[in-house]
């Protein structure tokens, strides 16, 4: 994605996961959180697996 969250505003969102998380944990928080159409975009385009932390969400979103 060209024109990924600011990682600060992704985390905000993010808050309160328990990691590891899978990219359907994130999602489902980040609406619960009130994150906006483009962030849950973001999330949705990252790959299908588990992340360990808020950086591999980062750097998942970053890259795709």
């Amino acid at each position: 994605m060209s024109n990924s969250p600011n990682p600060i505003e992704l985390q905000k969102h993010l808050s309160g996961v328990d990691y590891p998380a899978s990219r359907d944990d994130l999602v489902r928080t980040a609406k619960e959180q009130g994150a906006d159409q483009e962030m849950i975009k973001a999330l949705q385009s990252i790959p299908d697996r588990e992340y360990d932390g808020p950086n591999a969400v980062t750097q998942a979103v970053s890259q795709s």
